[in-house]
């Protein structure tokens, strides 16, 4: 139950994060006994490359605090629908961070929001809804499939959200969502989220609310805004959430001094200075008996050139650091989808859907 509030201490029953580096994340329950694949019940100990740890080791320890393995160490962090997203046991396909954050801003939840869900799934969206409505909002979140119906709901009592969530087998295309005139927003991730928008119309506030829809391909999202654009639903907007990666190297580029390129035999005019002292006392005598703004302008030029010397390679490149991004970007996760219900729609319109 350590997901509705914090708490400094682990207890019994928690789910912990073991963070053993970035590709190495675990969400473990602390619990005294687990079922193996044989069906029997053994002592609660999590296997990792770095060693064992005994879960029920960590009761008593601070969230943050380091734990040994037998060849390394972790550290034990509290559960975050962040952290959760990475760690969940798949069920289903998940939306990720990137995603979650737009539909939460746009849909505008926040505490004391009711919010209706198609599309449990593994739970990743459900548990950001729950925390940002807070202990005094709603979440009905609906589901075609009877056993994931079941596991979410064990899933969320014992996160502690039991009091703040009603999950429920049910096809909302069909059969609706059950309640009407409640809902702050509607979330749809459907094969045919068409088929359930006159559901989540009639499933928003008279005063108002916003409405999205997740879809994987583009031919999904053109029926889905027809139909939107066909209930009178304003606002329409379509979204699609990229990671854009950047590295940090180290690239040379070539100087530029007074509009041209710096000569790349710049070095090695200083070297035949250095060897030569005679030639260098020369050249500085001339200067100094030199006068007019020709000596002058050259004068600043061999200095600017001279004082670049620190950043440039052999060749007079310049090289410095930088972020890149990177040549190929991941594949997209889909389409999000936003409408706005006005107040005071009419309700009698949601039969006229193409």
């Amino acid at each position: 139950m350590s997901f509705s509030g914090f708490k400094e201490v682990i207890e019994e029953g928690d789910t912990v994060i073991l963070y053993i580096g970035v590709s190495q994340i675990y969400a473990l329950e602390v619990k005294p006994k687990v079922i193996n694949k044989n069906g029997q019940g053994v002592d609660n100990v999590f296997q990792t490359k770095y060693g064992s740890v005994k879960v029920m080791d960590l009761v008593g320890k601070k969230y943050g605090s380091r734990v040994n393995l037998s060849k390394g160490w972790g550290q034990v962090l509290y559960p975050t629908p962040e952290l959760w997203t990475i760690t969940l046991p798949h069920r289903t396909q998940i939306l990720y961070t990137p995603d979650i954050s737009m539909v939460l801003t746009q849909l505008e939840i926040g505490p004391g929001s009711i919010v209706c869900e198609a599309g449990t799934g593994s739970g990743s969206l459900s548990h950001a809804i729950l925390r940002a409505i807070g202990a005094t909002g709603k979440l009905h979140t609906f589901d075609f499939h009877k056993e994931r119906v079941k596991v979410a709901s064990e899933e969320f009592i014992r996160h502690g959200f039991g009091d703040r969530v009603i999950v429920l087998h049910r096809d909302v295309c069909d059969e609706g969502f059950g309640v009407e005139g409640v809902a702050d927003a509607v979330f749809l991730d459907l094969p045919k989220p068409w088929d359930a928008l006159p559901h989540a119309v009639s499933a928003i506030k008279t005063s108002g609310g916003r409405i999205c829809s997740f879809s994987p391909c583009i031919e999904q999202v053109a029926r889905t805004c027809e139909v939107l654009q066909s209930l009178g639903l304003q606002e329409l907007l379509t979204l699609e959430c990229l990671a854009r990666e950047f590295q940090v190297k180290s690239i040379s580029l070539p100087r530029v001094i007074n509009g041209q390129k710096a000569p790349t035999h710049q070095n090695t005019h200083v070297s035949q200075e250095e060897k030569q002292p005679d030639l260098k006392k020369k050249k500085v005598e001339e200067c100094v008996e030199g006068a007019g703004s020709d000596t002058n302008t050259k004068s600043d030029e061999h200095e600017q050139i001279a004082a670049g010397n620190k950043g440039q390679q052999g060749n007079g490149d310049f090289r410095f650091t930088t972020g890149i991004t990177q040549l190929k970007m991941p594949g997209h996760t889909g389409f999000l989808t936003f409408a706005s219900v006005p107040p005071g729609l009419a309700r009698n319109k949601l039969s006229c859907v193409a």
